[in-house]
């Protein structure tokens, strides 16, 4: 940042001060970020001293964006507040979007259940004992049309969490917005699609990387086209923070991520400035609130040297990392539960500082189980006391020159650097995933942090400190009944009698055509849809060309 004042007299005094403060009586903890990297005492003027402010740093909404994407931050628009929901039937589900709306969400971001996001129907054996519990099930176009029944696709920005079978579902999307009497042109939103994240962290796959990679690139090609509003894909930390990776592992695992779709966008024949503008990401905002906003500013300013500097994009919005946020499941607790709202506010209130364009708020109960109307409206609540009445969002990066922000940004961008040196002597991502790269550092992270949780060297308020014995958890739980399976399944057995078979069979063969023959499946993925192929069908045709992925064990 240039000098300040004079920075040996600077570099004299905080030598000063540190030095009293090494005398003083420290509490009995490790300093140290939920990460496990030290803090510092004190922080000044000369640990940014190597940091450049216009070529590091610079203005909202200009180069390399550190500071933000948009020159006027939440002045201009708020973030997009979206509550993840999901569950049971389609017609739960939509009465649960429709109830969040009425509340003051501006976007609808929706939950799978188990059988969805691996690609099986309701009736599927393997779906037994899951259909609808942890999300909506969806296994055909009329469960999409219902899950959609009165809420206008050219006003909602709708997101969609799945990636194995994303594709089918985009073309269910697609396929409902054209019964409302909407062009594809239209539609706004985000479909997960992140593929290389299962194979990292999550684990719901159906193909190989090689074909799974294929169907995104298909996708990128079909969205470009047609769907010029819509992200085609939202590459996610979320889930790398929440199986236990630090926060920059999942910075650089995302971005790697990341950087592997762009290149296997521009292999597949497309300019990157075609594609890169819609490409969206998703992180997690977990417990160390000085390091969540470091790690958000690092990631927009890796980004847009490496789009700018290493893919060649010409267009600034290919160098703007857009993203959204979510508040880390895996920091609630099911001991006092209530304290999960105070953890969802810190959590939140970073993602705002750190400049997230799109923000979902967990409630008080996701541990126990999906959460209550009640529960979902205290978090959405969350959203609007930060927007409206914090004034945070009244100037654009307030943290912005703090010298422990500036330095903790450069840091974590420089080990980021480090872990891109690794992942590219493993040959890139996916061969580093077929190495048990990724899965190794996670599972090693995750393990230090439950020592020091064990060790109570990290405090979680309820759990490992302060803990109430005998303890009632008094809050209304939201149940799925098993009506919910019976009710699914009865509504595939009648779409299977009602629909054109003849249809069915001729669009699921032109679909296995054009696995084998490399054209875009996705005009395929939508005429199947139209003709009411369910969801397990199409991805079981693709499996006879594809195969199905089996992970090497990792030790």
């Amino acid at each position: 940042m240039g000098t300040i004042n004079d920075p040996q007299a600077i570099k004299d005094s905080a030598e000063k001060h540190k030095s009293k403060a090494a005398t003083a009586k420290v509490r009995d903890v490790k300093f140290t970020t939920v990460s496990g990297k030290p803090v510092e005492l004190l922080y000044t003027p000369e640990d940014v001293s190597d940091i450049n402010y216009l070529s590091d740093i610079g203005f909202p909404g200009e180069f390399p964006y550190t500071r933000g994407i948009h020159n006027s931050g939440y002045r201009g628009k708020l973030w997009t507040m979206r509550q993840f929901a999901g569950f049971g039937t389609p017609e739960d589900t939509n009465q649960r979007f429709k109830y969040l709306l009425e509340h003051g969400q501006t976007g609808l971001s929706t939950a799978f259940d188990l059988p969805t996001l691996m690609g099986r129907d309701a009736d599927d054996p393997l779906s037994e004992g899951e259909v609808g519990i942890c999300g909506v099930a969806v296994s055909s176009l009329a469960d999409m049309e219902i899950l959609f029944k009165g809420i206008p696709l050219d006003k909602v920005t709708t997101s969609m969490t799945i990636n194995a079978p994303a594709a089918m579902i985009l073309a269910f999307y697609i396929a409902v917005g054209e019964k409302q009497g909407l062009k594809s042109t239209a539609l706004q939103g985000t479909i997960q699609n992140d593929i290389l994240k299962e194979y990292i962290a999550q684990k719901e796959w159906i193909y190989p990387p090689k074909p799974s990679m294929r169907i995104i690139t298909d996708m990128f090609k079909y969205c470009t086209k047609e769907l010029p509003q819509f992200n085609p894909i939202s590459v996610s930390g979320y889930h790398i923070r929440e199986a236990g990776s630090t926060a920059v592992q999942e910075l650089a695992f995302t971005l790697a991520d990341g950087f592997a779709y762009i290149e296997a966008g521009i292999a597949a024949g497309m300019d990157v400035d075609d594609f890169a503008p819609r490409m969206s990401y998703f992180f997690n905002s977990h417990l160390d609130f000085f390091e969540e906003i470091a790690k958000f500013r690092a990631a927009r300013r890796i980004y847009a040297k490496r789009m700018r500097n290493k893919y060649g994009a010409k267009n600034p919005k290919s160098w703007t990392l857009r993203f959204h946020t979510q508040t880390a499941g895996c920091t609630l607790t099911a001991q006092q539960p209530e304290n999960n709202i105070v953890r969802t506010a810190i959590q939140a209130l970073a993602g705002v500082l750190g400049g997230t364009q799109s923000l979902h708020t967990n409630s008080m109960d996701e541990t126990l189980a999906l959460p209550s109307d009640k529960a979902v409206k205290i978090a959405l609540r969350t959203q609007q006391i930060i927007a409206d009445e914090t004034g945070v969002a009244n100037i654009v990066d307030p943290l912005g020159g703090s010298y422990f922000v500036e330095s903790l940004t450069s840091k974590m961008e420089m080990e980021a650097e480090q872990y891109f040196e690794k992942i590219e002597m493993l040959g890139g991502v996916i061969p580093a995933i077929e190495q048990g790269f990724f899965q190794r550092e996670i599972a090693e992270a995750a393990y230090r942090y439950q020592r020091e949780l064990d060790k109570k060297e990290k405090v979680i308020v309820g759990m490992n400190q302060y803990v109430e014995e005998g303890e009632k958890i008094d809050i209304p739980i939201l149940s799925i009944s098993p009506e919910v399976e019976v009710l699914q399944r009865k509504r595939l057995a009648d779409l299977h009698q009602s629909r054109n078979q003849e249809a069915v069979v001729k669009s699921l063969a032109e679909l296995k055509q054009s696995a084998a023959d490399g054209s875009n499946l996705m005009p395929h993925l939508l005429n199947a849809t139209r003709n009411y192929v369910t969801l397990g069908e199409m991805c079981n045709s693709l499996i006879e060309h594809f195969g199905i992925y089996e992970e090497q064990a990792v030790f």
